[in-house]
């Protein structure tokens, strides 16, 4: 199952904390800061969300 599938919905950080100035996304979990600020306290719709919008930038950057 995809983690933004499962409840409660799992952060996509893996340890690798880092912007990237170029695209001011993590270079881990390719989230914003905003997103990663917030997470602990979003619904699981929220992080359902912003697990489809990593989705869209994976397929953005390595396509």
């Amino acid at each position: 199952m995809n983690p933004e599938q499962q409840t409660p919905v799992p952060s996509p950080c893996i340890n690798v904390c880092e912007i990237a100035p170029d695209t001011g996304l993590c270079r881990g979990c390719l989230r914003t800061i905003d997103e990663i600020a917030t997470w602990g306290s979003a619904s699981d719709e929220a992080k359902r969300a912003v697990w489809r919008e990593i989705r869209r930038r994976e397929e953005r950057l390595f396509r």
